[in-house]
């Protein structure tokens, strides 16, 4: 016999349950009561997602919209940008200056801080990475969008916005989140109040709340690395990875499974999922360059999330939520995930910075 729709087969959420699920915006003006200016930041947060959908629209036409295509020019990372990179950058632009709540935008697509004529006393600055993972849209592989709000510690019209005002440590997050654009449109939301996985429904066009108060697995079996880097990598890094593809007969003593998908959206929500830890390090590629994910508009987003989630978030020798930045596209390593999976991770940096000190001390 033909089940009822209304009928939860095997842990599916049906249209019945949908119906009694919070929406985003009933969880965010319920939960936003009692933060500093939490009305103006519960409606922002909309806003903000309300663009997002019309990405998820963007990205599911797929090549039928004919944005597929990367383009000649580059961003200030000097990455060559895809046309969508510069399309939601767009739409998150005119979203953030119609919201008349943002005195100004940090983008990885942006060289400077988009600044908001008019807006110079509004109460918020927005980080942003349009479309992380970009590059898998061909192919169509998961992406996503990470942001950020931060305080704009204007006080009146009188005080101009420039980027000392963005140069903020991560714990100054008023709120962060990203969207993952997969098999489902998903929100996964941080206010200071745990982390929080609302899912679009495509009927209703609302992001309905199905992941309350995330928690990330204490205990793990796969990490997330990019292992064509190997021989760039530092001594600590390779001891981990190592002891993970020994397996159960190695000291860790139990099999591992590495992913990695090259979006960090799509990876990081692996391991909010399930547990896990992903780590993209400092290595020797580009000495250059300290790490590869920026500080304000990657690190720190998901770090806050991550966090609220009871994970924890590392270059490998410092909290990453702590860092105050020097520049607005600032890079850091990024170790995150389990909670103890990523101390482990520290304890072999910090033993590795101890005998390396003691071997400088021999030398002199």
């Amino acid at each position: 016999m033909q089940q009822s729709i209304e009928t939860n087969i095997n842990g599916i959420v049906t249209k019945k349950e949908m119906a009694n699920q919070s929406t985003l915006k009933e969880y965010l003006f319920r939960s936003a009561q009692d933060l500093p200016n939490g009305n103006n930041l519960a409606s922002l947060l909309l806003a903000i997602t309300e663009c997002t959908k019309s990405i998820a629209h963007l990205i599911s036409q797929g090549a039928l919209s004919q944005i597929t295509a990367k383009l000649s020019t580059t961003n200030v990372q000097g990455e060559t940008q895809m046309q969508l990179d510069v399309l939601t950058n767009d739409l998150f632009i005119a979203t953030l200056e119609c919201s008349g709540l943002v005195a100004g935008a940090v983008s990885e697509e942006l060289d400077e801080p988009y600044l908001f004529k008019g807006k110079e006393a509004a109460p918020f600055l927005v980080a942003f990475d349009p479309l992380d993972g970009s590059s898998n849209i061909a192919v169509n592989v998961s992406v996503g969008s990470i942001f950020c709000i931060l305080p704009s510690n204007t006080l009146s019209t009188q005080h101009e916005i420039n980027s000392t005002n963005y140069l903020q440590s991560g714990v100054a997050q008023m709120a962060a989140g990203y969207v993952l654009y997969g098999p489902a449109t998903m929100l996964v939301l941080t206010t200071g109040k745990g982390s929080h996985g609302f899912t679009l429904d495509v009927s209703s066009q609302e992001f309905l709340l199905t992941h309350s108060n995330i928690q990330i697995p204490e205990v793990t079996s796969e990490f997330a690395i990019n292992a064509s880097n190997q021989r760039f990598w530092e001594p600590p890094v390779k001891r981990y990875v190592s002891e993970c593809c020994d397996g159960i007969t190695g000291l860790r003593e139990r099999d591992f499974n590495m992913r990695w998908v090259a979006s960090m959206v799509a990876d990081v929500h692996r391991i909010l999922m399930r547990g896990g830890v992903y780590l993209y390090p400092k290595d020797k590629k580009l000495p250059a360059k300290a790490g590869r994910l920026r500080l304000l508009y990657e690190a720190n987003p998901m770090s806050f999330i991550v966090e609220q989630a009871g994970g924890k978030s590392s270059t490998g020798r410092e909290r990453i939520l702590q860092l105050t930045p020097s520049q607005i596209h600032e890079r850091v390593p990024v170790i995150l995930g389990s909670y103890s999976e990523v101390c482990l991770i520290e304890l072999y940096h910090d033993e590795f910075d101890v005998h390396l000190l003691e071997e400088y001390s021999l030398s002199i």
